[in-house]
């Protein structure tokens, strides 16, 4: 996850953006919008904090731990979310993902770990199974992007003529831009790719 100083640069932008916008879109909603957008904040500076290129800080050993505390808790909540069904399932997913990078970076920081802070993450995926977790992680990152951004792709104005713009016309306010919501969530997709993809 920690290559070239500038993708960590960019990534760290562009996750805290995202959970920034995402505070937002919590305080204009209600109810279930309110809770998914607070959800996918929560993720998006988690990512951003992940992300923080080590040119600019080392995080200290414990860091690690309170990322799996605190996305450990955010997945309990999710799975206890998912009995009503909706979008918990992708957040239980996200979660558990933070976690599992916590925990496969986490014994990287420790003294001794071999190569300081930041180094490549092969020692502590070597464990049975890791390789296999983070490719399943990959795989379903990579299909819910696509599916995502498919939806973001706009529909003919004869087909769709029923469907965004009305939506658009119906909520009015700041809630009336549903396709900006989808794209916080196809950026943080593509981001946990990249992160997934660096372990």
């Amino acid at each position: 996850m920690h290559g070239p100083a500038l993708s960590g640069w960019l990534l760290m932008v562009l996750c805290a953006a995202t959970g920034a916008y995402c505070l937002l879109r919590a305080r204009a909603g209600s109810g279930e919008e309110r809770r998914a957008a607070h959800a996918e904040a929560l993720m998006g500076f988690g990512m951003a904090a992940m992300a923080v290129p080590a040119a600019l800080l080392t995080p200290p050993g414990w860091a690690w731990a309170a990322y799996t505390v605190l996305f450990g808790g955010a997945a309990l909540r999710s799975a206890w979310a998912a009995r009503r069904g909706g979008h918990h399932l992708h957040h239980l997913v996200g979660s558990l993902a933070m976690v599992y990078m916590a925990v496969t970076m986490g014994p990287s920081m420790a003294p001794g770990a071999g190569g300081g802070p930041h180094a490549g993450h092969a020692g502590a995926g070597t464990a049975a199974g890791l390789p296999l977790l983070t490719g399943a992680l990959l795989v379903y990152y990579a299909l819910y992007v696509l599916g995502a951004a498919g939806r973001l792709i706009p529909v003919a104005a004869g087909a769709g003529a029923g469907t965004g713009a009305g939506t658009a016309a119906v909520t009015g306010g700041r809630r009336a831009r549903p396709e900006l919501a989808l794209a916080c969530r196809v950026t943080m997709g593509l981001a946990m790719l990249a992160m997934l993809a660096g372990l």
